[in-house]
Parts: structure tokens; sequence; C-alpha cells
């Protein structure tokens, strides 16, 4: 599988290896290759994609109107990165799409207390913007 660049930017890698791409979809579209698959995290729909995709209610700033969707979303995103390039995304890219991250790197073994620290130092350090997206990371371990 031709995977992402891990050097690329908003490129997590997680310590399994897994890569995860984080982006804001306010920005342009990063230079490479497109996902072959996204989950996105948004007050509502988003418009069709050219790949498969998953949407999850996520209003800016709060949390996912219905959590064990996101967990679910956030574990099946988690198992296709295995061998498929998958991103994460909000409209910003760093408190819905942080949080994400976290959870997705204590699925992938870091404990919950350092997730977003570690989503902070490998993705963005402006990454989970609020006390209560800190929070959503806790359950993940």
């Amino acid at each position: 599988m031709d995977g992402w660049d891990a050097t690329a930017a908003g490129v997590l890698a997680l310590p399994s290896g897994r890569l995860v791409r984080g982006r804001g979809l306010s920005r342009p579209m990063p230079i490479g290759p497109p996902p072959q698959f996204g989950l996105y995290l948004l007050g509502r729909r988003p418009a069709p994609l050219d790949w498969p995709s998953r949407w999850v209610h996520w209003p800016d700033f709060r949390l996912p109107s219905d959590p064990r969707d996101a967990r679910d979303a956030l574990a099946e995103l988690w198992r296709r990165s295995t061998d498929e390039r998958v991103e994460v995304a909000c409209a910003g890219g760093h408190g819905r799409t942080g949080t994400a991250l976290a959870c997705l790197a204590v699925l992938d073994g870091v404990p919950a207390v350092a997730a977003v620290e570690y989503v902070r130092r490998h993705y963005d350090a402006r990454a989970v913007e609020t006390r209560s997206q800190r929070k959503f990371v806790t359950p993940f371990g």
C-alpha cells in the first residue's frame, strides 16, 4: 500500500507505526495522494467526497452529539489505518481533529493521561482546545 509520507504536514505517526493525517477543511487540500478513507467531525454533513468517508456530528468547540457513534467511527478509522491512507478532519484541524487523534493514540497504546501531550508534540501544539475535549479522551484508556 502506498501510504502517507510520515514527514508530511499533518501526518501523525502513532506508536505502532500507523499513519493518520489530520487537517482542517478550511484550508486547501494538502499536496499528495488523497485519502482512501476519511472521518469528518463537523456540525453538519460535509459535501460529498471522491473517497469513502464517515461523518460524526460534532459541533465546533463541543463534544460529539453521539459519543458511542464517535467511538465506533474512531475505532473504524484506527482499524483502517493499518493498510489505508486515512484522515480525520474538522473545520480548523485543531480541536475536534486533535481530540480524535488523541483518542486514536490511546487506541494505539498511549496512556490516556499522556495522549493529548503526545498529539500536541507530534501533530500540532494547538491540538485539543477545550477542557471537555481533554476529558473526552480519558474513557478511551
